[in-house]
């Protein structure tokens, strides 16, 4: 079968930019050696970036290769919900009332835990908040458990090996933890319809299985980060500050609540955001500043890569199709580090008269997974917007993220081979 022009310079720029994200932390390095350019540096740096930089490159080459129309109407034909549904999902998730009201009950639970607070407050944001997101969606969950973790574990004091430790567990647990519902994590979202996969089903099939590896992935990972979890951070917020009113949490909650009821619905999520803009201007005297900018950015990655991944259909399906079920497993697994998990498993949805254990294998390799990369999971460039200043150079590494995955991610593996 032969292959167009466009299909092998989207793949080379793909394979460009899966370079650049291994690569940001030198551009940043950069900025510092040549400050002429300093600004183009930082700008190629920023791993939130560096996909949506690419599709530009692509949807250029495409108008200069196939005619302006055609750049236009390919990018015109993508799907932006998810991209979209993500920046509103972190500003919303982040606001204060949501986040306090969050951490407060955390904090509830960590001072009756028998363990010493700020161990009980590191696990409950690596166990039970990406739990939580089988509720309120994964990046909902990726966002208030990165700003409850941030001063805990991801400040300059703590070792770096330590760090991306955290960050691998994270983004791991965060991945399968939203396999206990059938909205709630992107890869099964696009096989759910399909195959006829409701909540029960995956509460069976995959939730309990999760949920184990969730409890032993944040167990070794709060008992590597316990000498370095000090009270003097566990209690730098509580420095007086004036309570928001319950009406206040209502509506926002309320608002948060109704984005992720309406998650497929971008007209009526975004009308719900333009409410909670309003709202938040009324009422200004309880919020803290908006994370608009780092959101936007994490959407401009996501749309990148919805731009960048619609054109690797053509290499990336016959893989999938052609391999036995434990194979299919172990190629997702692999795959999801270079693709979107939630684009795995659309394309997995596409396969005429795929088996019932294939569908399992499938989407078990993608959510386990999830955490390898900074792109193999929606809500993973959440994560990095929000701690990356915690790192040196304030930026995240993707071989460090890879390294500090790998054992989470064995972890999970095992639990949807083997239970």
């Amino acid at each position: 079968m032969s292959h167009t022009p466009i299909q092998w310079i989207a793949a080379a720029i793909f394979a460009v930019a899966l370079l650049h994200t291994f690569s940001a932390r030198q551009f940043e390095r950069l900025s510092h050696r040549y400050p002429r350019h300093a600004g183009l540096f930082h700008l190629l740096g920023e791993v939130e970036v560096v996909f949506g930089f690419w599709a530009i490159v692509l949807v250029v080459s495409m108008a200069l290769l196939a005619g302006g129309g055609t750049a236009l109407d390919y990018a015109e034909s993508r799907n932006y919900t998810e991209p979209l549904f993500v920046f509103v999902v972190m500003v919303i998730a982040a606001s204060r009332p949501v986040l306090r009201t969050a951490m407060s009950l955390v904090d509830t639970l960590a001072r009756i835990a028998p363990v010493p607070t700020p161990v009980a407050r590191a696990w409950l944001g690596l166990a039970a908040v990406p739990l939580l997101g089988s509720l309120i969606t994964e990046p909902a969950a990726m966002t208030i458990a990165a700003l409850m973790l941030a001063p805990q574990i991801f400040r300059p004091r703590v070792p770096e090996a330590v760090k991306y430790l955290a960050l691998g567990v994270l983004f791991v647990n965060i991945s399968i933890g939203g396999t206990l519902t059938s909205y709630a994590a992107p890869p099964v979202l696009m096989v759910a319809t399909t195959w006829q996969w409701d909540s029960a089903f995956m509460l069976a099939s995959f939730g309990w299985k999760a949920a184990l590896a969730v409890l032993l992935n944040a167990t070794v990972a709060t008992w590597v980060l316990r000498r370095h979890l000090q009270p003097a951070v566990d209690d730098a917020g509580a420095a007086p500050e004036a309570r928001v009113p319950l009406p206040v949490v209502a509506v926002h909650l309320g608002l948060l609540a109704g984005v992720v009821l309406f998650a497929h619905h971008p007209v009526v999520f975004l009308g719900l955001f333009l409410m909670f803009l309003g709202f938040t201007q009324a009422y200004e005297r309880h919020q803290s500043p908006l994370i608009v900018k780092e959101a936007l950015l994490v959407g401009f990655f996501l749309a990148g890569l919805v731009v960048l991944g619609g054109m690797q259909q053509w290499w990336l399906q016959p893989i999938v199709s052609a391999l036995a079920p434990v194979a299919l497993f172990l190629g997702a697994l692999g795959l999801t580090a270079v693709t979107d998990n939630a684009a795995l498993t659309y394309l997995g949805s596409l396969i005429v008269g795929i088996s019932d254990e294939s569908k399992y294998m499938l989407v078990a390799g993608a959510v386990a997974g999830g955490g390898l990369t900074v792109i193999a999971n929606a809500p993973n460039p959440a994560g990095v917007a929000l701690l990356k200043r915690g790192f040196a150079d304030e930026t995240i590494g993707a071989g460090g993220l890879l390294l500090g995955a790998l054992g989470p991610t064995a972890v999970a593996a095992a639990a949807f081979l083997f239970l």
